[in-house]
């Protein structure tokens, strides 16, 4: 089986956090990615794995969260361009086009950019979750104008039908300086 789906829940509750985490590493053969606070005293933790070990962890996390819980999701057969753009690993010489895509919500967002990636030919470059950012999150994205007007509009109907949706933004032709600001 492979290990290409992801699950994430997002909570009010630092403390909460912890134990969601426990509880979701208990329940399935699932690997960490990522467990930490993010602004405005949230708290997220990410999970990968089989897409059934990773549906079995979220739906305990949640039920444990209960009340805490903001958002969750499971993304079966996630797009390889995810992981680095988390990161912040991709690497991008020149934009043709740049797409931004805002969320009030880093779980909503993560499921718009997968959505983008995977509904036209894009790059993505950053996706940044949470941290000075109030809680909110953003994804940016790179590729000639109509696949980046194409990809954010799919991303924003997903982070839209959440109501999570701050903004949404493509811009031809960038200047040169506005990448340097990104990297």
């Amino acid at each position: 089986m492979a290990n290409d789906s992801i699950g994430l829940i997002e909570l009010t509750s630092v403390a909460a956090g912890y134990q969601v985490c426990d509880a979701m590493l208990k329940a399935a053969a699932v690997e960490l990615v990522l467990s930490r606070s993010i602004c405005s005293g949230k708290y997220m933790v990410m999970v990968r794995g089989e897409v059934g070990a990773v549906s079995a962890s979220v739906s305990v996390g949640v039920s444990d969260g209960r009340f805490s819980v903001i958002d969750s999701f499971v993304i079966p057969n996630l797009h390889e361009s995810v992981f680095p753009a988390l990161s912040g690993a991709a690497k991008v010489e020149e934009m043709d086009a740049l797409g931004i895509l805002e969320s009030f919500s880093v779980a909503a967002l993560i499921e718009g950019a997968d959505a983008a990636v995977k509904a036209a030919n894009v790059q993505l470059i950053e996706i940044r979750l949470a941290m000075a950012l109030g809680g909110k999150a953003f994804v940016t994205l790179t590729g000639n104008v109509s696949a980046v007007e194409s990809a954010i509009e799919a991303g924003a109907q997903v982070v839209g039908q959440k109501g999570m949706l701050v903004n949404k933004v493509v811009i031809p032709r960038p200047r040169p300086e506005l990448l340097n600001e990104m990297i």
